[in-house]
């Protein structure tokens, strides 16, 4: 829990930043300098490391009583530090960098310029959006929760984020994903899983994916769930069961043509409203969302590998993460 300054105390903030994956010294001095410009005291710096993700040097910043915290890495230090920070009332500021930036781009935040977001961090505006916890059992029993902010999913997703060459990461970006995809797909078989959302009735099918969504779009524009809000209190749940000799292609089809070109024109909306439901994606919405399966399969938390599990329960914490914006933000981006 965050520390009470003083009134007259000046405020100060903390950086929280992947060496790996920023420059930090350009970062750190942007962050120092722009402080001084607005009368903030020096910031306080906490590198991540191979053993602390972010979630301990945002416990650290958060115990120095510091009145906003910015982080700067991959998808998995936002993940992280947003786990640590989420409920305290202590508003993150998001430095887009690494290669995903999915949350960053969820929020429509500038990508290119991290000192806008910076100046959001100190002068901004300050507004409240979701944050999903999904609590994963393996086979033995053991149980731990992990937030995310974006996706969670169990099945094909996140074999696909194994396979994902590292070096190829590295050098192309979210680009490498596909080259995952396509190492998961040939040999990608259903598996068994029992799920339901809010306590609602059991379906039981043969999926290649679940996915637990807080917001709905990734890379390159594709909407895997339009109506996803980060905002509305509820998860949103894809169901992805492929069947028969065009079942990928009706997969595609969905999430790509349907949802992320078609939805974006009103006379494409009216074709869809024509169109039948089509089996191959079912989407439900829900505060508690489960899925078993009945055998170990992987999982991943915002993009990041999270091991083998035969369990998935998923929830929506309703804005317990304070986020920093820039000054006219466009809410209805959130």
């Amino acid at each position: 829990m965050a520390m009470t300054k003083p009134p007259s105390a000046r405020r100060q903030a903390a950086l929280v930043y992947n060496p790996i994956k920023v420059d930090g010294k350009r970062l750190r001095a942007a962050v120092r300098d722009l402080s001084r410009d607005e009368g903030w005291e020096h910031p306080a710096f906490y590198p991540t490391t191979i053993q602390d993700a972010g979630q301990t040097a945002t416990a650290q910043a958060l115990a120095r009583g510091v009145d906003v915290v910015l982080v700067a890495g991959g998808d998995g230090t936002v993940r992280a530090v947003s786990e640590a920070i989420a409920g305290t009332g202590v508003p993150l500021a998001i430095v887009p960098s690494g290669t995903g930036n999915l949350l960053a781009r969820n929020l429509a935040l500038p990508l290119a310029s991290p000192d806008e977001m910076i100046r959001a961090a100190l002068t901004g505006e300050r507004h409240a959006i979701d944050i999903g916890w999904a609590r994963i059992t393996r086979e033995s029993g053991e149980e731990a929760e992990h937030a995310f902010v974006v996706l969670a999913g169990i099945g094909l997703d996140a074999d696909m984020i194994a396979n994902t060459r590292p070096d190829l990461k590295r050098s192309v970006g979210w680009i490498a994903y596909v080259d995952g995809a396509a190492r998961s797909l040939a040999n990608a078989s259903p598996f068994r899983s029992v799920y339901q959302v809010d306590d609602g009735r059991l379906h039981s099918n043969r999926v290649h994916s679940i996915l637990f969504a807080n917001c709905g779009m990734l890379p390159a524009g594709i909407s895997l769930i339009p109506e996803a809000s980060i905002a509305d209190g509820v998860l949103d749940v894809a169901v992805i069961r492929p069947s028969g000799a065009f079942g990928w292609f009706n997969v595609w089809r969905r999430i790509w043509w349907e949802n992320s070109v078609l939805r974006r024109f009103p006379a494409g909306r009216r074709i869809l409203e024509r169109r039948g439901r089509d089996a191959s994606v079912h989407y439900f919405q829900g505060e508690i969302a489960e899925a078993a399966a009945t055998k170990p399969t992987p999982v991943e938390l915002d993009g990041d590998e999270f091991g083998l599990a035969v369990r998935m329960t998923c929830r929506v914490d309703a804005g317990a993460l304070l986020l920093a914006l820039p000054a006219n933000h466009p809410i209805d981006a959130l």
